[in-house]
């Protein structure tokens, strides 16, 4: 800004004269005091050559004899028939001539506090800022779903779309020629091909959209997404081609936003990009290695989601140029096995690892809680990762998963038997007592019936309810609770189990509702109403995870009145409060148990 020249001879009436390029009202208000903000607000970027309010002298003379006054303007007040101000307009001082302004005590600040309130007014305007986000995910509920990652990618978008973001949705089309392939019904064909150089030819893929809840939900279609079983596996395993079937989703998530003409314009360039786990971790990479050398997306940035780090999407190093990277970027992606991780003597453990490529290369790095930002920098908890990720933990941030509380709620679920809230639980009982007549268990309301919902395998800790389950069956159940009534020893529990992974697991489980045909029940195999049933019916949610990013069913059983018992661990710890029977005068507080064993 330029100078501030203040005259000197004046009298009770003031005077300023701004001259240089910009004015900006709150500035000139601090240097000279008067209370100026009011009449820029909404021009404080408007460019002048100089800016000069005139008031007479005692002696009558015009104040604006200065040199800068012969290349300036003059304020001059707008007037309504009432002869009331209106406003003011800027004239050049050739025309008003030797004319003097005598309103200018009408814009001169007597009262300190009528500043300060200009001041803070104009501080506290909000500025609102909207992005195009580009969601990048291999399964996002209802259409896809196998865990946590589909529930927050399937909700996450539409609730920034509510704070006027425009969102994007791009994930794989699954059909299997099963009942799940309705999901996308509403989805229709674009009539857009896109065509992706990778693994060594040209593929072709098409897109499919839907509009929904403010969301652009885009689907590339491709044969190698038309098969049965989940996203990733079948009954016999992972699927062998997963590292061709995600880098194809990658390569077609880049070229969404420049082709694809959703509500008559397509997304563009400037584009803000979350990839969600390993399946869309070469995104970050294709940004920086295969457009902005060419300047497109130059103005993009990327942020990388990990949602478990225990997957990164480990492949031979020989399938490095099936990425469709160029080669100078090979050390993005290089990563090499410690010796002792290694098949055989022969094994030189080189591999690419396009999880640590998309760390190395993204703008910002996000996990799902903020426990779990730190597990991930530790040797225990990084996975080989933790000190690629401690050098970059000044981009490294937590943010705790939430859950969409209209799916998720005991008032207006429709897949539970009576509705609760929090002012009148009377029908968890009813869903308590309809789960046990569905399941064949013994309708006992006051039996305490435990649950568990997860994935079968290590991770979440199975095998510890494995070894646990022999004792817990038996009729001293002092170990979870005890009867009321007098007289009564304490009754036996039941256990419920969702879920499905590992095979020797689902055996087990298979096996031990057998041994305890009263009391343990396995679904094997994911069932979304079913673990709506679960979580409203059961007193008692495990999760007795080895570690656990965050973890969406403590915070499911917490809003439907159901105990979690959680293991110390990532987003577990950060969102269970252990319960202490102490505090509160005695009352207690705590929303769950918490084992730090």
């Amino acid at each position: 800004m330029g100078s501030l020249q203040t005259p000197t001879n004046l009298s009770n009436k003031s005077c300023l004269c701004v001259s240089g390029r910009v004015v900006k009202g709150l500035r000139v208000e601090r240097q000279v005091g008067l209370g100026f903000s009011w009449l820029l607000k909404g021009r404080r970027n408007r460019k002048v050559q100089s800016l000069c309010v005139t008031s007479s002298v005692s002696d009558g003379s015009s104040i604006a004899e200065n040199k800068k006054v012969s290349e300036g303007l003059l304020l001059g007040a707008e007037r309504d028939g009432s002869g009331s101000v209106v406003g003011f307009q800027l004239i050049p001082h050739s025309v008003a001539g030797d004319a003097t302004m005598v309103e200018s005590h009408d814009i001169v600040a007597n009262d300190r506090d009528d500043l300060s309130e200009d001041t803070e007014d104009m501080e506290e305007t909000p500025i609102k800022l909207t992005f195009n986000i580009i969601f990048v995910t291999a399964e996002a509920a209802p259409y896809s779903k196998t865990g946590g990652l589909g529930d927050v990618c399937g909700s996450l978008p539409m609730a920034l779309a509510a704070r006027g973001h425009r969102v994007m949705v791009v994930s794989p089309r699954y059909l299997n020629g099963g009942p799940s392939d309705e999901k996308y019904a509403n989805a229709v064909d674009l009539d857009v091909r896109a065509t992706v150089h990778c693994f060594g030819d040209a593929q072709e893929v098409a897109f499919y959209h839907e509009y929904r809840a403010g969301v652009d939900w885009v689907f590339v279609d491709h044969s190698s997404y038309c098969r049965p079983g989940t996203p990733y596996g079948d009954i016999y395993g992972a699927f062998g081609d997963n590292q061709f079937r995600f880098t194809l989703l990658s390569h077609a998530a880049c070229e969404a936003p420049l082709v694809l003409p959703l509500g008559g314009f397509t997304y563009g360039e400037k584009c803000l990009f979350l990839a969600n786990d390993w399946h869309a971790a070469l995104v970050p990479l294709l940004l920086a290695a295969k457009y902005r050398p060419y300047g497109v997306y130059k103005d993009a940035r990327s942020i990388v989601a990990i949602h478990n780090i225990a997957h990164q999407g480990v492949e031979p190093a020989a399938t490095y140029n099936n990425l469709g990277l160029p080669p100078q970027w090979y050390g993005a992606v290089e990563w090499i096995f410690p010796t002792w991780a290694r098949a055989h003597a022969l094994d030189t453990g080189e591999t690419v690892n396009v999880l640590k490529g998309a760390i190395a290369v993204a703008d910002r790095i996000l996990t799902v809680s903020q426990g779990y930002s730190w597990e991930i920098t530790t040797p225990e908890g990084g996975y080989g990762l933790h000190e690629l990720l401690s050098s970059r933990q000044s981009v490294l941030n937590g943010i705790t998963n939430g859950i969409d509380v209209n799916d998720w709620n005991p008032s207006t679920d429709e897949h539970i038997a009576s509705h609760y809230s929090i002012n009148d639980l009377s029908g968890k009982v009813q869903c308590k007592t309809d789960l046990q007549k569905e399941l064949g268990l013994p309708i006992r309301p006051d039996c305490p019936l435990i649950g568990f919902i997860g994935r079968l395998d290590y991770q979440k800790g199975v095998d510890i309810i494995l070894s646990a389950v022999p004792e817990l069956m038996q009729n001293d159940v002092q170990f979870v609770g005890r009867n009321s009534e007098m007289g009564r020893e304490p009754e036996f529990k039941v256990q419920v189990m969702l879920g499905s992974g590992e095979k020797q697991y689902e055996d087990w489980m298979r096996h031990t509702e057998n041994l305890f045909k009263n009391k343990f029940r396995a679904w094997v195999g994911f069932n979304v109403p079913v673990s709506h049933k679960i979580t409203a019916g059961c007193d008692i949610l495990l999760m007795p995870s080895r570690f656990e990013p965050c973890g969406l069913n403590q915070l499911y059983a917490m809003r439907y009145g159901t105990i979690p018992i959680v293991h110390s661990t990532g987003g577990l710890r950060d969102t269970v409060k252990d319960f202490n029977p102490y505090v509160q005068e005695g009352k207690g507080e705590g929303t769950g148990y918490v084992s730090f064993l």
